[in-house]
């Protein structure tokens, strides 16, 4: 099973948010809908908003690194112009969110949110630094791997997928719930990202892969 399933009873939130009931089809023309529903207009992406570390003042702290790779989808054939967005904590595990509120410090010069659009080839590319693991209250004394949230958009806000890039060699992977929720190993060997010495640019960052391939990536599906 590629995508985790909705109710996984280690991964708490799922006993709330997971359905008790068989979907309802909508009657409404689902064309329509995905028209009316707001889009984003390409014009609207800046180059600089896919370089999380200039996005303020100053530099943030933590070790820089460059995350690229290409959006595919079932047949391998590359998703051009699509919004890719990505959401992280800062070096230090800690989101700059109201909600949260663990003790580790913030970082002026860090959001930790970031856009692009994939180019002809169904690229990518992000600068930022390597996120942090936090405790999260699941179970006692969890912890999250380092992780760096994407959303991959369609033509409409109805056509979004979500899931979630780890690192390579994460001891937190086998006491983590979320991570262990999808039953094969392969697809969660899927979300791990591989260290990409091309991407690598010397004496400045080291770089990752990730691809999405549309179909057999494990998204969030709870």
């Amino acid at each position: 099973m590629t995508h985790p399933p909705y109710l996984s009873p280690a991964y708490r939130s799922t006993l709330l948010r997971a359905p008790s009931r068989p979907p309802l089809r909508m009657k409404a023309d689902a064309d329509a809908i995905e028209l009316t529903s707001p889009v984003f207009g390409h014009h609207e992406v800046a180059d600089h908003e896919a370089d999380l570390t200039a996005q303020h003042s100053g530099e943030p702290l933590g070790e820089r690194i460059v995350v690229s790779g290409r959006i595919l989808d079932g047949s391998g054939r590359p998703v051009r112009n699509t919004l890719v967005e990505v959401w992280q904590a800062n070096s230090a595990g800690r989101y700059a969110h109201e909600r949260d509120q663990h003790p580790a410090p913030l970082d002026p010069n860090f959001t930790g949110a970031g856009r692009c659009l994939t180019d002809d080839e169904g690229r990518y590319r992000f600068v930022t630094v390597k996120p942090g693991a936090y405790p999260w209250r699941n179970h006692h004394n969890a912890w999250r791997p380092a992780h760096i949230h994407f959303s991959v958009f369609g033509t409409a806000f109805t056509q979004r997928l979500v899931t979630q890039m780890y690192f390579p060699g994460d001891p937190l992977f086998p006491f983590d719930p979320i991570f262990q929720s999808i039953p094969d190993a392969a697809a969660r060997e899927r979300l791990v990202a591989a260290f990409d010495l091309d991407a690598t640019e010397p004496e400045w960052a080291l770089g990752y892969r990730f691809d999405v391939t549309l179909g057999r990536t494990p998204m969030e599906d709870s």
